[in-house]
């Protein structure tokens, strides 16, 4: 039986709550849905390995429950003070009968980025696809209020990290392996409230289409998901409480996305049935039209 895309999840006006970046799931109200009870695996990715950034919550956590349920074994990499839930996911992973690898650092870092796909690949003896999700986000009111460093942090976590561990990720991919980015609709509708997320978002976006050419002749794709307003840690810890209250009202279907909304979409990225789709940027965001 199908369910109604408008009512299937928690509509607005949400609860004002506050948080520190980069969040936690367990204070979201309502906390969000990363398909731990929804998402039913195929086979799709049976016996590959997975590295996922940002794997600990939001799309990142998502992506790391279906991929496991998929028959893949998989490795998250996130920020230390994010170990609580880290290990949450990593059991969601051992229960789907897969291993899961933790991996706490700082993308930011190039020796840490290079370091989680070399023990990746030497935990599991192979890596097959690499998701480039980890992401710093800052809101900013005028430009005079960017600092610098804040800034720097936003292309050095979201496109420097994906560059470092892309680079690495060479060493071990395989014809028919698959790296896939996580960049956002502001890549082509940039916020000026979120002046470096949008920024970095659109180079992470035409990373996505050079590199599909430049690794075309090694048989590896390349593809990247466009998410609309998703619900996750990132929008209280970086939003206003005005904007976190009617977060997603401005898109067609009236809400936000939730995470296991966008699970299918780096499924099908990452799987053989897409061995044709290389360059593809892909839009989940409630019918929002993005050109």
């Amino acid at each position: 039986m199908s369910s109604d895309p408008l009512t299937k999840y928690p509509r607005p006006p949400f609860e004002g709550q506050p948080q520190g970046f980069p969040g936690k799931t367990g204070r979201m109200v309502p906390e969000p849905d990363h398909g731990e009870a929804s998402y039913a695996g195929s086979g799709k990715l049976a016996g590959k390995a997975a590295l996922v950034t940002g794997g600990d919550s939001g799309i990142g956590r998502a992506v790391a429950i279906a991929y496991a349920r998929e028959g893949a074994d998989v490795a998250i990499a996130y920020l230390p003070e994010e170990q609580a839930d880290a290990e949450a996911v990593g059991q969601w992973i051992e229960k789907a009968g897969r291993r899961a690898l933790l991996l706490p650092g700082d993308i930011k870092d190039p020796a840490h980025a290079r370091a989680i796909v070399a023990r990746t690949a030497e935990t599991f003896g192979r890596l097959d696809i690499l998701v480039n999700n980890a992401a710093f986000q800052q809101p900013n009111e005028g430009l005079e209020a960017v600092e610098d460093r804040i800034f720097e942090d936003h292309f050095r976590t979201n496109v420097f990290g994906a560059f470092y561990a892309t680079k690495a990720a060479l060493a071990h991919l395989k014809p028919g392996g698959s790296v896939i980015f996580t960049s956002s609709v502001n890549s082509k509708h940039p916020m000026p409230t979120l002046l470096a997320y949008s920024a970095t978002k659109g180079a992470l976006s035409n990373m996505v289409l050079s590199l599909a050419q430049l690794l075309a002749e090694k048989g590896i794709r390349v593809n990247g998901v466009l998410p609309g307003p998703i619900w996750t840690p990132f929008i209280p810890a970086g939003m206003s409480e005005d904007s976190v209250k009617s977060f997603g009202d401005q898109v067609p279907f009236g809400r936000p996305g939730q995470p296991a909304e966008l699970a299918s979409a780096y499924v099908m990225l990452a799987a053989e049935d897409a061995s044709y789709t290389s360059g593809a940027l892909i839009t989940v965001a409630g019918a929002m039209p993005v050109l």
